[in-house]
């Protein structure tokens, strides 16, 4: 995909309808995520090691949106990338807000299903840090494609009816939004070197998306 950069208010990417921004945290984002509890200073990446992306979707409702986003300044021009090819392909998001703007609570920003990135937490399950908290992990559509535990629970009920990863309904946004293998939304991450959680034996994570 050929993208056509400008150099406006930090990094600018433009791609017919797309586009997006980078740009280094300035004080109301930092005062932001302090304040949603997305971030501290026991964090394990400081504040200058992230950057703050604005980046056009496709909604549910079909119309043209813009979202924001979280991430290490190593991944941010190739989120900007993978957006980009969503965004041609199509793919609807519901919503692109920081986890901040839900009290730095995971559950609360699925449970809007919101799409997201950095937080500063510890995976899930686990007491060592999870790839959100350095700015290396997305999670897409978390309700449409949920976290499954070993034992096949669902947490979140609304996600329930996507316990059957098909396409019921090819015309409704929110099946159209299931990720599945071999699926271009998932190649996008895939091909630049993304894990997919979809891909994991026992847990199924099929929102989230992360860079080694």
């Amino acid at each position: 995909m050929k993208l056509a950069v400008s150099w406006v208010a930090g990094c600018g990417i433009l791609l017919a309808g797309y586009h997006a921004t980078i740009s280094p945290l300035d004080s109301k984002i930092a005062k932001r995520m302090r304040s949603g509890h997305s971030y501290r200073d026991s964090c394990p990446v400081p504040l200058k090691d992230l950057r703050y992306l604005r980046m056009s979707y496709r909604g549910f409702d079909g119309k043209d949106h813009m979202g924001e986003m979280i991430v290490h300044r190593s991944v941010a021009k190739e989120v900007t990338r993978i957006f980009g090819e969503l965004y041609r392909l199509k793919y609807p998001i519901r919503k692109m807000r920081l986890v901040s703007d839900y009290g730095g609570s995971d559950w609360k920003s699925i449970e809007a299903d919101n799409t997201s990135a950095f937080n500063c937490r510890p995976a899930t399950g686990s007491k060592k840090w999870s790839r959100h908290a350095f700015g290396k992990a997305i999670d897409l559509n978390p309700l449409e494609n949920p976290y499954v535990s070993r034992s096949g629970r669902i947490a979140h009920k609304a996600s329930l009816k996507f316990r059957e990863r098909k396409r019921k309904d090819p015309f409704k946004a929110e099946y159209r939004a299931l990720l599945l293998p071999g699926d271009a939304a998932v190649s996008a991450f895939k091909k630049r070197g993304w894990r997919w959680g979809g891909d994991w034996h026992g847990i199924k994570d099929y929102q989230h998306f992360d860079k080694r």
